[in-house]
Order: C-alpha cells, then sequence, then structure tokens
C-alpha cells in the first residue's frame, strides 16, 4: 500500500474512534491546527480505546489482559516499531512535540485502577492519584502538544485535570454506584459521618440514602472550585490562541459544575449536562473573539 494511502487509512480510523465518541472533546479539538489536531485525535483515541476496556463488560482477567497489550504496544510505540493502528498515529506526534511515555503508562494506571469488580478508594491521596493518572497526564500530553512550556504544563495539567475529573466524579455518583465504584474517598465519607471507617464492605445504597453525602459534595465541589480558579489564573498567563482547545473544555466543564450547584447535591440521582448548542455557541464565540 503507498504510503500517502496508508496514512490517510491510520488518520480516517483515528478520526472515526473519536467520533464515535460523542463528546466536546471533537468539537475543540476542531480548532487546532492540522497537525496539532491529529495528534490530539490519536491521543484522545488512545485515551478512549483504554477507558472502554476498563468500562466493558469483560471479565477482569481480560481486562486486565488488554490493558497489558496496550502497555506492551506504548513500548513498541518508543522502541519506534508501532503496530496498532492508534499507536501507528502517535509516532509523528511522539516525534513533534516530546510526548512523555510515563503519561500514556499513568493513564493505563489509572484505568486498571477501574478495571477491579468493585471500587472504593480510601483517601483523598488516592483520589488525587487517580485524578492525576486519568485527567492530569491526559493534561500533560496535550499541553505538550500546544507547546507550553514543561512547569506551566505540569501545572494548568494538576489544575484543570483535577477540576475536570472532580466535576464528572459528582456529575456520576448514581452511575457509578451502579458499578459498584465509589470515588468519594472513605476517609472524606466517614468524616462527614456517611460510614463507619470500621466496616470493610459499606452499602452504596446506604451511603447515597444518608444525608451526610451532602456534606462530602459540598467539600469536594469547593476543591473542584478552587482547581477551576487555578486553572484559569494559569490560562491567563498563556498564548490563549495556543491552547483555545483546553479553554473550550474548562468553560463547558465549569458550566457543567455551575448545573450541578444550581442542582442542588440533595438531588444526585437528576442527571444534569451542558446542552448541544450551549456548546456550539462557545466554540463560535472562541472562534470569532478569540474568547
Amino acid at each position: 500500500m503507498p504510503q500517502d494511502r496508508l496514512e490517510y487509512d491510520i488518520k480516517e480510523g483515528v478520526l472515526a474512534i473519536v467520533q464515535r465518541s460523542g463528546t466536546s472533546f471533537y468539537w475543540a479539538m476542531r480548532l487546532l491546527p492540522p497537525a496539532k489536531r491529529d495528534a490530539m485525535f490519536a491521543i484522545y483515541a488512545f485515551c478512549r480505546e483504554v477507558d472502554d476496556i476498563a468500562d466493558g463488560e469483560e471479565a477482569l482477567e481480560t481486562k486486565r489482559i488488554n490493558l497489558q497489550i496496550w502497555r506492551d504496544e506504548i513500548d513498541k510505540l518508543y522502541d519506534g516499531t508501532p503496530n496498532h493502528l492508534i499507536t501507528r498515529a502517535l509516532a509523528e506526534p511522539l516525534r513533534l512535540y516530546g510526548l512523555a511515555k510515563e503519561d500514556f503508562v499513568a493513564v493505563i494506571d489509572g484505568m486498571e485502577t477501574d478495571a477491579i469488580d468493585k471500587l472504593q478508594l480510601q483517601d483523598m491521596a488516592e483520589l488525587e492519584l487517580y485524578c492525576d493518572r486519568v485527567a492530569c497526564a491526559v493534561g500533560r500530553l496535550s499541553n505538550a502538544v500546544f507547546g507550553l512550556a514543561p512547569e506551566k504544563s505540569r501545572q494548568l495539567a494538576k489544575s484543570l485535570g483535577e477540576a475536570l475529573q472532580l466535576t464528572n466524579i459528582l456529575r456520576d455518583i448514581y452511575e457509578d454506584a451502579e458499578r459498584d465504584r465509589i470515588y468519594l474517598p472513605k476517609e472524606l465519607l466517614a468524616r462527614h459521618g456517611v460510614l463507619d471507617p470500621g466496616i470493610p464492605d459499606p452499602d452504596i445504597n446506604e451511603i447515597l440514602a444518608h444525608p451526610g453525602l451532602v456534606e462530602v459534595c459540598i467539600e469536594l465541589a469547593e476543591r473542584a472550585r478552587l482547581d477551576f480558579q487555578q486553572a484559569q489564573a494559569i490560562i491567563e498567563t498563556c498564548d490563549k490562541t495556543a491552547i483555545r482547545p483546553a479553554i473550550v473544555m474548562m468553560k463547558i466543564y465549569r458550566r457543567l459544575f455551575i448545573l450541578l450547584e444550581r442542582r442542588g447535591w440533595e438531588r444526585l440521582n437528576i442527571p444534569v449536562k451542558v446542552s448541544k448548542a450551549w456548546k456550539l455557541m462557545l466554540a463560535a464565540r472562541i472562534l470569532i473573539f478569540k474568547a
């Protein structure tokens, strides 16, 4: 097969994965120049694939095997011999932007946290580590593509990545509970009287019904609010044109965060989402007014 045809097929395959996800990410990344856009699509496609493994219906051992396959594939990418469509798509971004191998590995580590039968994070340190792996690591990869200096990249990835992931956790408490996943740290739940720390396997339904859960959400929401503020302060020191996709993602999630607070933490079973029309208006505003 001619090289240009092969490259086209790889790009189309990656694009299909991104479009199939139906998230805000696709529209945010459309704001980038072609080479950076292709790089971000490849990064996202990798994240989507390993996330689908963690969230899939396969047996636990199958999930672990499939995540190990991706570890091996990342090794091959950095050895210069990628086999998978996605890692082949990542080869050029790796050359252009110096993507760090440890960030891809961190994402896989985060998915292994999810790929268990019953999940309960123990304390805030464990929650911070989880956020770093599944969100901040993606931010560091993205910021490398955007061209941020290493220290600023690290700072923005930490604050924005944590803000986005905490917002996800606060939004999905009921949905996660249906999968036997509790991302609200056991330490935090115990501090607000939601559970007895001496009980190794707390009942999820009792946690959801406990009135103290409202205070847990308020405390986590305050942490997310501070993260959003820190991210905004860092963004003000950056070339906003270079990081427009990050600005779009922050504004969408900040809007979601506001809607969650308006709904209130007493009604966690009521779904909240940002409308597609609002997202499109935001993208148009950023394109036209660069803000």
